[in-house]
């Protein structure tokens, strides 16, 4: 399952050129690419703005939503009325598009072909339009729509401003997708292989091996000996002769050791004498002192303990953008608005847009409240 973001005022050109730095922890720059154009009613649109949510995808999906104006009569000309449909490009890793359309293909029934987007005539006069070479897209339609063999846009499909709906893959998925092209080899480039960079790094001398002054000896040790050159071998231990040390007075910290000493011994000799051993006889405790009268000691009842309460499991804290999107589903829902039709309410664009800035699953909730399948 991926994670849909709304970017506002962006292009998917843009947005493939800033990938790199935007998600570099999920983005591959080697998996290939491609742009597919889907058809759908104008009253399901809302649906497949969170489409990414419910579909498992390993890159991240980038889609953007035109509303043909000026080239709706080229749109007419095939037999499609644009007012009735909802037009959606969509560009996405070429091993993420079975997940992203198979769900459609096999249960809803949409159909497949392919469009050719152009730019719009000349002669039509539009402002800001710019000349782009045709590109031959797949065409993934609602069965209840009639199919198109062109698609005219006054800018190519990269260069299309607007709200662009960008669909994040766990960071888990992702690694998976990445491993599983690996192992087949399947939609990914040649990479140049890094050539190794052998880093030299200067040991700074040891202790031993800086050179310390002559001192004179009257028993030079031997030479050390070793495998490799500057290995120090172990110092042959040299026998001291016997001689007599003069007695010398006690320091001030022996003394103070010799006394923590004594003191530790007598502490372990007290508590070794009140230690009884296993069968003799315990040793009398001291007694008690005889209270002074039986009236001031006060009677201790036993006080029965209190069954512990059974643990209250906490509500989960809403946020008011989620309470919000909670009451007008439930609002809708209670005026009997069948879940298709609840995306016309004039609410429901503000509503949605300031979930998606929240960062809250709005169409899980949705699904939730509403049953619906995505």
């Amino acid at each position: 399952m991926g994670v849909t973001a709304m970017i506002p005022d962006a292009t998917i050109g843009q947005l493939l050129a800033e990938a790199t730095s935007r998600w570099g922890a999920i983005w591959d720059p080697a998996a290939t690419r491609t742009r597919v154009l889907m058809m759908m009613p104008r009253k399901e649109r809302k649906l497949y703005e969170m489409h990414g949510d419910m579909v498992e995808h390993g890159q991240p999906v980038m889609s953007m939503f035109h509303r043909p104006r000026a080239e709706a009569p080229l749109l007419q000309e095939q037999g499609l009325d644009s007012r009735s449909a909802s037009f959606l490009f969509v560009d996405l890793a070429s091993s993420d598009l079975g997940a992203w359309l198979q769900h459609l293909v096999t249960r809803e029934g949409w159909l497949r072909s392919t469009v050719e987007v152009q730019p719009v005539p000349f002669s039509m006069g539009l402002p800001n339009q710019r000349r782009f070479e045709t590109e031959r897209l797949l065409l993934f339609r609602h069965p209840d729509l009639p199919s198109i063999d062109r698609y005219h846009l006054p800018f190519s499909v990269a260069s299309l401003a607007g709200k662009c709906y960008v669909s994040l893959p766990k960071r888990k998925a992702a690694e998976h997708a990445r491993q599983q092209a690996e192992v087949l080899g399947v939609g990914r480039l040649e990479r140049p292989t890094p050539q190794p960079v052998v880093e030299t790094v200067e040991t700074p001398p040891s202790q031993h091996e800086t050179e310390a002054p002559d001192v004179p000896s009257e028993d030079p040790a031997p030479a050390p000996t070793g495998e490799a050159e500057g290995a120090v071998a172990e110092e042959a231990p040299v026998p001291l002769p016997d001689v007599a040390q003069p007695d010398r007075p006690e320091t001030l910290l022996e003394n103070v050791s010799r006394r923590v000493d004594e003191a530790m011994e007598e502490m372990v000799a007290v508590e070794v004498e009140t230690v009884a051993l296993p069968g003799a006889p315990m040793p009398p405790l001291p007694p008690s002192p005889p209270a002074e009268s039986a009236a001031e000691v006060p009677a201790i009842e036993p006080v029965e303990a209190a069954p512990p309460a059974p643990p209250v499991a906490p509500e989960p804290e809403r946020s008011p953008i989620e309470s919000e999107f909670r009451a007008v589903i439930q609002e809708l829902l209670d005026a009997g608005v069948e879940p298709g039709d609840m995306m016309d309410d004039p609410r429901w664009e503000d509503l949605n847009e300031r979930a998606m800035a929240a960062e809250l699953d709005s169409w899980s909730l949705f699904v939730e409240m509403t049953g619906q399948q995505g």
